[in-house]
């Protein structure tokens, strides 16, 4: 890390770490403001069984540009990075129905002058959920859907949700949304899936089409051969193949168990409840990659094992953290968009203090992938400022990348930039 370009970030990062103790202490000082909150529910019935829920948020960032750049003066600029409305309804205990749209990352580069999504790259509004679910047996070990769905399978970040996040957003490289953008829309399948609990033990298991229209995703530095459109290349005999991916999660709950009735994993509780899961996941895609060289079709194979605690401490401070090893498997030397063949450690860490709104937090993520001729990582350190818990809330990061890992693009000689960050983000949702 380059100690000067990251010193130039410093009077930004004080500035804004100033105007959040200032607010602190400024409403400590007010008579308390009523934040209670009751979810935005249509009752269908007397009791409350039968409802609609409705969940809107809208998350706001400024972040700089690269100060990794050679002589980079410093920037920033404004991005809507997620706004969205979700909605589901129970009308019955034995099936339930789901529809969940917006758009991401709207950003100065990709507005449409007249709204109409001119562009290839404009920001669009889409279905990010649709799908349907029926209760098979008489209690919750086995439930069965279908549709655009989010029962991903591989580790609990796979499905996180982007209501809670401890740190500002989902690690990047996304290699817990692995197949973002290749094979899905927005890391959803089309498919159809299993779910339920048995004791403390819960689990999901999906079978999915991969989507025909993904982005192109080698990134190797080396050329592996392979290219992750098998599922577009018919075999030898003119047959397709490639249309089937298999993805599961199996969890189990030491303390407090946590809901599966919607697939959205935690990041965090703020010490509400004692949780330590334990989790596996795999994700298969049979005939997924094609080989340029001799027209075979090759197979993609990923697992991964994860833990996640997360409960109070001695008064209202809480303690957060997350750890996760993902094996992938594209095939020899292939790097894709987030991830290669390799091992990928993952990891975060977060207090909240007691009697306070502050929750800093450090993330790691190290990759070692046969495509790279050696390590690459990330590291995230931020800080949640909590308004209204995760309903109102605000956070501060320094975002980092290793370069081989191309998230900052090429520079002047060709070779991989880093990335050096800030980014600030208002998030609200109700």
């Amino acid at each position: 890390m380059n100690e000067k370009r990251l010193l130039r970030l410093f009077p930004l990062l004080a500035f804004v770490l100033g105007l959040s103790w200032a607010a602190s202490a400024q409403e400590a000082q007010k008579p308390e403001v009523d934040h209670s909150y009751k979810p935005l529910m249509l009752k269908l019935s007397e009791d409350g069984n039968k409802y609609v829920r409705f969940i809107i948020w809208h998350q706001q960032w400024l972040q700089t540009n690269n100060m990794a750049v050679e002589d980079a003066k410093l920037q920033v600029s404004a991005q809507v990075r997620r706004s969205r409305i979700l909605a589901y309804a129970q009308v019955s205990p034995r099936f339930l129905i789901l529809t969940h749209f917006g758009l991401n990352s709207l950003t100065p580069d990709n507005l449409s002058p007249l709204g109409n999504n001119s562009g290839a790259d404009a920001a669009q509004l889409f279905l990010h959920g649709a799908w349907t679910e029926f209760k098979v047996s008489g209690d919750n070990a086995l439930f069965i859907g279908g549709g655009l769905h989010y029962w991903n399978g591989l580790s609990r970040l796979s499905s996180q949700s982007t209501l809670n996040f401890m740190t500002l957003d989902q690690s990047r490289p996304f290699v817990a949304w692995h197949s973002l953008a290749i094979t899905d829309q927005f890391a959803r399948h089309l498919g159809i899936y299993a779910k339920g609990e048995i004791g403390k033990f819960d689990y999901r298991l999906a079978i999915n089409n991969p989507g025909r229209n993904g982005l192109t995703a080698d990134r190797g530095l080396k050329d592996s051969g392979l290219s992750y459109n098998g599922f577009t290349q018919p075999d030898k005999n003119g047959d397709p193949v490639g249309s089937t991916i298999i993805e599961g999660y199996f969890r189990y709950n030491l303390f407090d168990k946590e809901s599966t009735k919607l697939p959205y994993n935690v990041g965090t509780y703020l010490g509400s409840k004692k949780v330590l899961a334990l989790g596996a996941g795999f994700f298969a895609h049979p005939n997924g990659m094609y080989n340029n060289s001799t027209g075979e079709h090759e197979s993609v194979s990923h697992f991964a094992v994860d833990a996640f605690v997360d409960m109070p401490l001695a008064g209202d401070d809480c303690f957060s953290a997350y750890a996760a090893y993902m094996r992938f498997n594209y095939g020899e030397n292939y790097v894709s968009r987030w991830a290669g063949t390799g091992n990928v450690i993952y990891g975060q860490l977060g207090y909240k203090f007691p009697k306070s709104r502050f929750m800093p937090y450090v993330a790691m993520q190290a990759a070692n992938y046969d495509g790279f001729d050696g390590p690459s990582g990330t590291l995230d350190i931020g800080i949640n400022y909590f308004i209204n818990g995760h309903n109102a809330k605000l956070t501060l990061e320094y975002h980092s990348v290793n370069g081989d890992l191309r998230e900052g693009g090429l520079d002047a000689n060709g070779d991989p930039q880093d990335v050096q960050q800030l980014r600030v983000q208002a998030h609200i949702f109700l």
